[in-house]
């Protein structure tokens, strides 16, 4: 697919709702080279509902970095046994993620950005990049309100930097759209979000919000919230995209 196809279909998928996004994208790519990419946030738990109604049959992976709170395996296991689903579970190189220990420490995330960096690239997006490489398309839980670094996203992009076209079908959604689809659909959800928790990620590097915060502010709260982004959704090398 070259760019042009992107633009193409970026333009055709802009309007449509999120349901109609991934119809299309089931369409054009199939089950077996396109899969949802779930946090096992509230976002990734719309879009596992939503498409698991309509295919069944569709892959959706996830991510074990080893430090996630006890709160997002207990709705993977809900989620597992809700929709009959079987996740494909992504997860680092144990022999880098003893040697990183070894040389900086359980908590290296504290002393520096560099250090933040690191430890998400070799838990984080190293077993991501892998899982890409096998497929033409993901489906990712993206919404431009967000964060300061997602405010351009469209519902289907060229991904420069892994190489494949991601789609963010709830793009254009609110957060009460998030919770009203869950709400009105009985979707299990991560029991994190009742104590505060906004954005949901390692255990370490996460926190509740308090009222008027941003919803990323529990992420990475020691950085500025320009750098608050762990590598999976680079969009540097996108063609158009300005870094901010």
């Amino acid at each position: 697919m070259n760019q042009h196809d992107v633009l193409t279909l970026a333009a055709l998928v802009e309007p449509l709702s999120a349901e109609d996004v991934l119809t299309k994208a089931m369409e054009w790519f199939g089950t077996a080279d396109i899969a949802l990419a779930s946090s096992l946030a509230a976002e990734d738990q719309v879009l596992t509902a939503m498409l698991l109604s309509r295919h069944p049959q569709a892959k959706v992976f996830t991510l074990d970095t080893g430090r996630l709170p006890q709160e997002s395996y207990d709705v993977m296991a809900a989620s597992m046994a809700h929709y009959n689903l079987h996740y494909d579970v992504l997860c680092p190189d144990g022999a880098k993620i003893e040697a990183l220990t070894a040389l900086h420490g359980p908590n290296l995330f504290y002393a520096s950005r560099e250090n933040r960096s690191l430890c998400c690239h070799i838990r984080k997006v190293e077993p991501l990049k892998r899982k890409l490489g096998t497929l033409k398309a993901w489906i990712c839980g993206l919404r431009r309100s967000q964060s300061v670094t997602r405010t351009d996203i469209k519902k289907l992009e060229w991904d420069a930097a892994n190489g494949l076209v991601k789609i963010n079908p709830l793009a254009d959604w609110t957060e009460a759209q998030v919770w009203d689809y869950l709400r009105r659909h009985k979707v299990p959800y991560n029991a994190l979000h009742d104590k505060g928790y906004a954005s949901i990620g390692c255990a370490p590097c996460t926190r509740a919000v308090t009222a008027g915060e941003d919803i990323r502010a529990g992420r990475w709260w020691w950085e500025q919230p320009q750098h608050k982004e762990c590598g999976l959704h680079n969009r540097r090398t996108n063609p158009g995209h300005k870094d901010t």
